[in-house]
């Protein structure tokens, strides 16, 4: 039987200061992490010790240096959260992941939970900036000068399962799911067959179908095998395929119905054969495809459309949900993605309200016809990027959202709760609820572990090698019996 879908996301956002000639992202984004304070996380540290980016899920280690910051530099580039989330510096963009879930919903409320919080930092960052500069965030995947940064998607999975068969059953999957999980992009990149509009801001910077690298000739599916909980029993599936999404629907389906897939792959209900016979040339095609109807080779020699390929694995999970006692959300998220599959066959521009490529094109095509403008207008691309403007009087999602004209999934009231507090159903609440009460006595944090520094004494390592542990019924009481650091590792031991 499959194992519950734990996940998370980690968002690149995309940064600028605008009037600033001598723009530095690096030292901007620390600038922006460290505008972000928390009184009782401020000098914590990220335990690399406990990382292993190298390893591959096919079985072996690659080659290279881990990079290990040192102690100053780690309290500079990293934020732990009390909402059980990291905010940090990733290379040359801030990066937010949010805490451990158990289910899609609650996922678009810890992600959008993240937009506040970079949001606000990048207020109180430009209080210390020179007079005339701004620094501008954008929840995107490019920046038109041939790079492109990420939205990583992170699933719970059975180790048992082969990574053989993960891939084989999976690679379809991310190539036609972009047809409802696409965020929209005016024109092409990364020496892409050009084109006006395509579905995904990801796919034409994908150039091999399996690696580890996420920068570099990069993969649809990744082989990252860092699982942060127990090796011997789970894999974190490492998505790099997906794009920034702005609507809380497009969010929320594209995340559920990837979990149910691999609860799916796990119980062995994928039993059709839609293997395409070039992935990574599909991946494109799919994309600049606005009318969903472009055919994609098959690996069995026949033609199949995106939407098609995605009918079928519709098609097993209807099988598989019928088969099973399965929640309501999970029935919803199946009759919803069906409902999407159909509005796309018909005519995509149905889902103007909901798909994150269709309202933006819907509002770009509204306001070419206004201005009498085309597809390479300068005018259009920057109504692209504004699209991600994490400012909310500026952004034209955002815009959008306030007018009614984009359907929600959460309540602002949520999301804000989820602003300051971690969920309560995974280890994401113990790791939070240390960080609120004993901050002080904490050393270090990495996802599987947290570290206590108490008085004169040995660094004490609390590990949390189950992802479904540590939850609000498993640790309220320990911590109401725990009032300082040192009662909870004794607590613990006992």
């Amino acid at each position: 039987m499959a194992i519950p879908k734990v996940m998370g996301t980690e968002i690149e956002y995309g940064i600028t200061v605008k009037n600033d000639r001598d723009f530095d992202p690096i030292s901007s984004c620390v600038l922006l992490v460290n505008s972000y304070r928390e009184d009782s996380t401020a000098q914590i540290l990220w335990d690399y010790d406990q990382e292993n980016p190298l390893a591959d899920a096919r079985g072996f280690q690659v080659e290279g240096e881990k990079y290990t910051p040192n102690q100053q530099e780690n309290i500079a580039r990293n934020k732990t959260l009390a909402n059980g989330a990291r905010y940090y510096v990733d290379h040359a963009h801030p990066e937010y992941s949010c805490p451990e879930v158990t289910n899609a919903r609650e996922l678009v409320i810890h992600e959008k939970a993240g937009e506040r919080i970079v949001e606000q930092s990048r207020r109180d960052a430009n209080r210390v900036l020179p007079p005339g500069t701004q620094m501008l965030l954008y929840k995107n995947n490019s920046d038109r000068k041939g790079n492109s940064y990420g939205s990583h998607e992170n699933y719970l999975m059975d180790r048992r399962t082969s990574f053989k068969q993960i891939v084989e059953h999976l690679m379809p999957f991310f190539v036609t799911r972009q047809v409802y999980s696409g965020a929209g992009k005016v024109g092409s990149e990364n020496r892409g067959h050009p084109c006006d509009y395509q579905l995904s801001q990801r796919a034409d910077f994908f150039e091999t179908e399996v690696a580890l690298d996420t920068m570099v000739k990069r993969p649809i599916i990744n082989t990252r095998d860092e699982p942060h909980a127990d090796r011997e029993k789970y894999r974190r599936l490492h998505v790099i395929v997906g794009d920034a999404n702005m609507s809380e629907f497009t969010i929320w389906l594209r995340n559920g119905v990837t979990a149910l897939v691999l609860a799916m792959i796990e119980d062995g209900a994928i039993d059709r054969d839609v293997a395409m016979r070039d992935p990574v040339r599909s991946i494109k095609d799919v994309s600049h495809d606005a009318s969903c109807r472009k055919e994609i080779e098959m690996a069995s020699g026949g033609r199949r459309t995106a939407v098609q390929v995605q009918q079928e694995y519709l098609d097993m999970a209807h099988r598989y949900v019928t088969a099973r006692d399965v929640s309501p959300e999970v029935k919803d998220l199946v009759a919803e993605w069906e409902r999407v599959l159909l509005s796309l066959e018909r005519d995509p521009m149905e889902l103007r309200t909901e798909v994150d490529w269709v309202i933006k094109k819907a509002l770009i095509e509204s306001f070419m016809d206004r201005k009498s403008l085309d597809w390479g207008s300068p005018q259009v691309q920057l109504l692209d990027l504004q699209y991600h403007d994490l400012r909310p009087d500026k952004g034209l999602y955002y815009v959008l959202e306030r007018q009614g004209r984009v359907r929600r999934i959460v309540t602002d009231e949520e999301i804000e709760r989820a602003v300051h507090f971690p969920p309560e159903d995974t280890r994401a609440y113990f790791r939070g609820g240390c960080l609120r009460r004993y901050g002080a006595e904490v050393f270090g944090v990495n996802w599987d572990s947290i570290s206590f520094g108490i008085g004169d004494d040995p660094i004490k390592r609390v590990l949390m090698a189950e992802p479904l542990k540590g939850s609000k019924r498993h640790v309220d009481d320990l911590f109401a019996s725990s009032p300082t650091a040192a009662d909870l590792v004794r607590n613990l031991r006992t």
